[in-house]
């Protein structure tokens, strides 16, 4: 089998809407680079999401009653309290540095994965409005334009509990089977796989960050080679990849499976938020 091959492609820095497609293709040249059949294209979420025109003026933001009152117990712009509120599907809570721990498009992330950074002063850009539906429309659209037979995969970035740093996530998949199940299947010493299903999509976005970066590297895309996926022209949907927020194991485990001496007697996040005005 050959070795895993990731393609970085820089492409111009974008600040409001615009044209996906041509901008990818003439990328794609300038690189150098050509798609092939079995690749999977990496696409920076929030270069997917300027283009579909979901950036925000944060001035233009009226906030609501609950939005005030978020903003207010967790030290927040009203303004981005408000996108919360209207894009995430639950907020769970939240810490007083400015974040709340929501569920949207299937992913736990803090304030509905609203994003400040790479985008001018004043502005913020939401996630895009159906993940999966863009992954599947860019997936079609590169077959009928380029001819080529590619996955399609929508990176996003993300804390892991406990860890410092944020890591690759998928957000959305088209074109290939984004989980492997390895249930049934027998490890190194013979025994029976209970549990186990490999995501491959946060695996290979995991591998397309690394190229992708976080910064001013402008390169929304990337092209990974030789993945091994399983291509298909089925419909992935968030139901194949996330289960749903009420059963997973850090909610359930934090809230009706907390132990009594489990629970932080006193927040963490504010100690750190006040520690200016102590320090002063």
């Amino acid at each position: 089998m050959s070795a895993l091959t990731i393609l970085p492609v820089r492409a111009p820095v974008q600040e409001s809407r615009f044209d996906l497609l041509p901008t990818l293709l003439a990328a794609l040249a300038a690189a150098g680079a050509a798609l092939q059949d079995g690749d999977v294209l990496a696409v920076s979420s929030k270069y997917l999401a300027i283009s579909e025109g979901r950036v925000v003026t944060l001035a233009e933001v009226v906030p609501g009653e609950r939005a005030r009152a978020l903003a207010a117990q967790y030290h927040m712009d009203p303004a981005i309290a408000e996108l919360v509120v209207q894009e995430a599907e639950h907020i769970f809570g939240g810490i007083p540095l400015g974040f709340l721990l929501t569920w949207r498009s299937g992913i736990m992330a803090p304030n509905a994965g609203i994003d400040r950074s790479n985008i001018p002063g004043g502005k913020a850009v939401l996630l895009p409005a159906d993940p999966y539906g863009s992954a599947r429309a860019l997936r079609q659209a590169l077959r009928a334009q380029a001819g080529v037979n590619v996955g399609t995969l929508l990176t996003d970035s993300w804390l892991v509990p406990g860890r410092r740093g944020t890591t690759g996530v998928a957000l959305a998949t088209a074109g290939f089977l984004p989980i492997q199940d390895e249930r049934g299947k027998l490890d190194l010493f013979g025994n029976p796989m209970k549990v186990t299903q490999r995501s491959l999509a946060d695996t290979l976005s995991v591998c397309a960050q690394m190229v992708m970066g976080e910064r001013d590297e402008a390169t929304p895309f990337a092209i990974l080679r030789h993945t091994g996926v399983t291509m298909t022209d089925a419909e992935i949907t968030q139901e194949m990849v996330a289960i749903p927020w009420e059963l997973c194991l850090y909610v359930e485990s934090l809230t009706v499976g907390l132990l009594p001496d489990g629970a932080p007697r006193e927040s963490y996040s504010a100690k750190l938020a006040h520690a200016p005005e102590a320090g002063g």
